[in-house]
């Protein structure tokens, strides 16, 4: 376990930032970009959470911010780095997981008839900004992806959880008796 004793070091004066290797790099660079926006997101499960979630979210949506601690050490490493370093990775057990929470939710709201608007209640809300932030992570890692190589399991991972905040803000709606704001298209 890491262990911080100054919040400041002073390095990242220069507009670098070290990789878990310690290899500088610019703050702009396409893989901290990638890396701080899974921070962004896990800073918005937080967020949903402290809201006041209902009880199975609140059970599952820690464990999860967890995991996206994991994906931000696979992506703070280079691969070729990963053999020399024990970094905690995004395995595939993780997206499985994922998928079951999907399916276990999806069966309790039921099919989606209608495009919905983000909103609802105030935790479907934050859920699905979220999701928002979620699937911008998921471009930058897919820009990120072009030019270096990633963990296996990190684009599906983040792809499953945008649809798992999703059908969690369908969930939370559904919980506290909110109907889901429709899609008009004729307005």
């Amino acid at each position: 376990m890491p262990r911080l004793t100054k919040l400041y070091t002073r390095k990242g004066d220069d507009g670098t930032t070290g990789l878990g290797d310690g290899q500088r790099v610019p703050k702009d660079s396409p893989r901290v970009q990638a890396y701080g926006t899974v921070d962004e997101l896990n800073s918005a499960i937080g967020a949903a959470l402290a809201h006041g979630l209902c009880s199975r979210l609140a059970e599952v949506l820690p464990v999860i911010q967890n995991e996206l601690f994991h994906l931000g050490a696979d992506l703070s490493f280079l691969e070729e780095d990963k053999a020399k370093h024990p970094v905690p990775q995004i395995e595939e057990r993780h997206v499985e997981r994922l998928e079951r929470l999907i399916d276990e939710i999806r069966e309790s709201v039921g099919p989606l008839e209608n495009f919905i608007l983000p909103g609802g209640s105030v935790g479907a809300s934050q859920l699905h900004i979220a999701r928002t932030v979620c699937r911008r992570a998921e471009r930058e890692v897919i820009a990120l992806s072009r030019i270096e190589p990633i963990g296996e399991f990190v684009l599906p991972y983040l792809n499953r959880l945008s649809d798992l905040l999703f059908a969690m803000a369908r969930y939370e709606n559904k919980v506290r008796g909110v109907a889901e704001p429709l899609w008009d298209e004729t307005t």
